[in-house]
């Protein structure tokens, strides 16, 4: 249990409203900027840059585009360039300069339909490869894509069945410790997870979750993968140890469900503490929790076989902040405890979690 005097607590620090659908929400790094991108009710894109004025959010930049968009990441960018990556409505991926944004620096067909999700990986100062994105989309197609080509995708997951595609909701990067390995996890709607082995460029492990998959991630990408985390409709997140993985039971994992009875919309780690993570409620919440390793991380089977052991976590805080889901998140990864979000509510948001020295 945590003290109360050393409990965090989730401050609304500020807010603004917009005539406009928010679907993402992406913290520009080494800034006090955030990007927001979306849809203009004329199904048009969205983009604007907001900065961090006293007591109000400034707007920087708002410009509109041809297609709405749906996602966006500056993974795969270097901490000089701050490019963003954005995934549309037409199944475009695109990467822009901000700073001449009126034509993008790479722009590809990548998918059928909209691009639901995109990470990046690579790009930043810390960890290992090439930079790259992953994308996943209505077509249910995962493609790795490197921003220095585009001619075609690195590699492409397409659907085993071509009769029976189902939407990939989300994508994440991780397993990135060296020049060779990294791995993708992919979320679909109607409860796969799925990993790819970028080395071997194959399935290494599935499951299914029995809900649509909202969001996965990694709990970092550039090390070796510790754990790994999904969020499903019906109101669960599930947390899995990926240190150890078992032949016939594959990885141990647990799942909890929300207080909220609602979707949860995604799951986000804090970059300066890969064990505490923020939850987005559907009911416009946002969840504290921290995640507790077992006493040991590995036992032999009856077939004397290394196993996975999970382990538990503890709610820390939780505040409602809007009245419609929190559809998208983005820790800063410079100033520890400072949100982005958006929600559908049309609003904009950004937060403070206190105290997370003291978890």
């Amino acid at each position: 249990m945590v003290d109360a005097d050393r409990k965090p607590q989730i401050l609304e620090h500020l807010q603004q409203s917009l005539n406009l659908t928010v679907y993402d929400t992406k913290w520009i790094p080494s800034s006090a900027r955030f990007v927001a991108l979306g849809s203009y009710p004329r199904h048009t894109g969205y983009l604007s840059v907001w900065g961090l004025d006293g007591q109000n959010l400034k707007k920087i930049l708002e410009v509109e585009k041809k297609s709405s968009f749906k996602c966006g990441t500056f993974g795969a960018s270097g901490l000089a360039e701050r490019r963003l990556a954005t995934g549309d409505f037409e199944g475009h991926i695109q990467v822009w300069d901000l700073e001449q944004h009126h034509v993008p620096i790479f722009d590809v067909q990548a998918h059928v339909g909209i691009i639901n999700t995109m990470d990046g990986c690579g790009g930043q100062a810390k960890g290992y490869g090439a930079p790259e994105l992953v994308t996943g989309g209505r077509d249910g197609r995962v493609a790795l894509w490197d921003t220095r080509q585009n001619d075609a995708p690195v590699m492409v997951f397409d659907p085993s069945d071509p009769n029976n595609i189902r939407d990939c909701w989300c994508v994440a990067f991780g397993n990135s410790f060296n020049d060779e390995e990294r791995a993708v996890i992919a979320g679909y709607d109607n409860g796969d997870v799925k990993m790819f082995d970028l080395r071997m460029g194959k399935v290494k492990w599935e499951t299914n979750v029995r809900n649509g998959v909202c969001d996965v991630q990694f709990d970092r990408k550039e090390i070796q993968m510790n754990k790994f985390t999904a969020t499903t409709l019906e109101s669960q997140y599930h947390v899995w140890d990926a240190r150890t993985l078992n032949a016939k039971s594959g990885f141990a994992g647990m799942s909890e469900k929300v207080p909220a009875s609602s979707t949860v919309w995604g799951l986000k780690h804090l970059p300066q503490n890969r064990d505490v993570f923020m939850v987005q409620g559907g009911d416009g919440s946002l969840l504290l929790y921290k995640y507790n390793y077992p006493d040991q991380r590995r036992v032999k089977d009856k077939d004397d076989k290394p196993v996975g052991v999970a382990g538990d976590c503890s709610l820390l805080s939780n505040k409602n902040v809007s009245t419609q889901p929190i559809c998208c998140m983005d820790w800063s990864p410079d100033k520890e405890g400072l949100i982005c979000c958006g929600s559908f509510d049309q609003t904009i948001r950004v937060c403070v979690v206190t105290k997370l020295n003291k978890v």
